[in-house]
């Protein structure tokens, strides 16, 4: 009896130290153009603003027909949308306007303006900004990995990460030259159940908000990079 209970004691023991029973990851790799590099030194900037035109942001129709996912989560509104304010919230470039439509209107007013019979008087000759740079932002990868890890004492772990990578390029208007880079942004959602939890072992639901989240990341990277070498060229002074 003894024999068996320090023999049910050692079995104990070493269930308690190897504690993981099996786990499921995948590989994860970043190129070295895609790491980050510190944006803070670029913020609180209160210099010589560039007008700048965003001729695309947002999701191509080649990535829609690889990820219909995509197009199924609306990524490409939300793309579109954080990009414009993330550029503007670097202070560091003025918008014009890209929309033929509007810039009809524009005209229109000026020669009702010229015309005389509108209340106000506008007077657009020389105050028209052109930009010295078009923007264009691309989504060039795009995945949901999950791994999965079961442990004895701390029970089933889930990690999911939502990977988003972004080309940035500034085209200079007059020479074409191009400031370019890349960023691939993460977010991570976990879960962590325990072996005697109610909890059913379904698939971790995959949130929206991981979508803002490595977008910003990504950015932060592309843009670093991109306001680092616009310095170096002297079109920035810091």
């Amino acid at each position: 009896m003894k024999k068996l209970l320090i023999l049910l004691g050692l079995c104990l023991s070493i269930g308690a130290t190897a504690q993981t029973v099996g786990s499921t990851k995948t590989e994860q790799y970043k190129a070295s153009f895609e790491t980050a590099i510190d944006i803070e030194r670029f913020l609180d900037y209160e210099g010589k603003q560039i007008p700048i035109q965003i001729l695309k942001a947002g999701i191509s129709d080649e990535m829609y027909e690889m990820y219909p996912e995509l197009k199924e989560k609306r990524v490409g509104l939300g793309v579109a949308n954080i990009s414009m304010e993330y550029l503007e919230n670097l202070n560091r470039f003025k918008f014009t306007e890209d929309k033929t439509e509007i810039k009809n209107r524009m005209v229109q007013q000026f020669k009702a303006s010229n015309a005389g019979i509108s209340e106000n008087k506008l007077d657009g000759r020389g105050k028209i900004n052109l930009a010295e740079y078009f923007v264009t932002i691309e989504c060039y990868d795009y995945s949901v990995s999950e791994d999965e890890t079961v442990n004895l004492k701390d029970g089933v772990k889930n990690l999911m990460v939502t990977r988003i990578g972004l080309q940035v390029r500034f085209t200079n208007a007059e020479t074409g030259v191009v400031f370019g880079a890349s960023g691939l942004g993460e977010a991570k959602t976990t879960r962590e159940l325990t072996l005697l939890s109610d909890a059913t072992v379904d698939e971790v639901k995959f949130n929206q908000s991981t979508i803002s989240i490595a977008t910003k990341k990504a950015l932060d990277i592309a843009c670093a990079r991109i306001l680092d070498r616009m310095i170096k060229k002297g079109i920035f002074p810091n």
